[in-house]
């Protein structure tokens, strides 16, 4: 049976990101894999790359040596025959906690070697998964596209194929009437959520499938 990792990098349960992760895993879990889920604001206290090159030297030779809340999420990808990974858009960025599972992931592999750039010799397919306030077709002018684009790069090069899922103009609030948010059409946003966001579920388990049955 396949391993499944997925992660989600967001805060709020039962929101956008949880949501289409989790319908992800669904889909994965559908063809029949086993699914190891992690809710990265609910570990144990880690923190992001500590510059201390003990995963470039014996005996962690391409492995994080340090042993915090993360240890287990990245043991886990380790062995893993696909990782999905979602995360909000936080200021044109991904959260802090993606970010530092990001450093400790890829910094482990890499060699600083010309050949071979990376330690990493198991190459797994990656579904990232990223929900913004900003619509979609907003992405290339205000530089979300480019970032995306610069963190698939890492992917590609240090864990494996990667595949992106967005998802904009989503459902901050169920109630926008409690705030002063003058930017915002609080029926087109319900709307959306409600004819929109649907498709995009099924767009993430389908992915989810994709991944274990014809992996990319």
């Amino acid at each position: 049976m396949k391993k499944i990792v997925a992660i989600n990098a967001g805060p709020r349960k039962g929101y956008n990101t949880d949501t289409l992760v989790r319908k992800a895993a669904d889909g994965a879990a559908a063809a029949g894999a086993e699914i190891i889920w992690f809710d990265l604001y609910k570990l144990e206290k880690f923190t992001g790359c500590i510059s201390c090159f003990a995963c470039k030297l014996e005996p962690n030779l391409g492995r994080c040596a340090v042993r915090d809340g993360l240890k287990p999420v990245l043991d886990a990808i380790r062995e893993a025959d696909g990782l999905i990974i979602g995360t909000p858009n936080y200021l044109g960025d991904v959260t802090a906690m993606f970010r530092a599972l990001f450093e400790r992931l890829i910094f482990q592999s890499l060699t600083y070697q010309r050949e071979p750039r990376s330690y990493n010799d198991r190459r797994i397919p990656v579904l990232f998964i990223m929900t913004s306030n900003a619509p979609a077709e907003m992405y290339p002018q205000i530089g979300y596209e480019e970032m995306i684009q610069g963190y698939c790069r890492s992917l590609e090069a240090f864990v494996g194929n990667t595949t992106v899922l967005t998802a904009g103009n989503t459902l901050q609030v169920n109630d926008y009437s409690r705030f002063h948010w003058t930017m915002f059409d609080p029926a087109e946003k319900k709307e959306r959520h409600e004819t929109v966001f649907p498709e995009e579920k099924k767009t993430a388990f389908r992915l989810g499938t994709s991944m274990v049955e014809t992996p990319w």
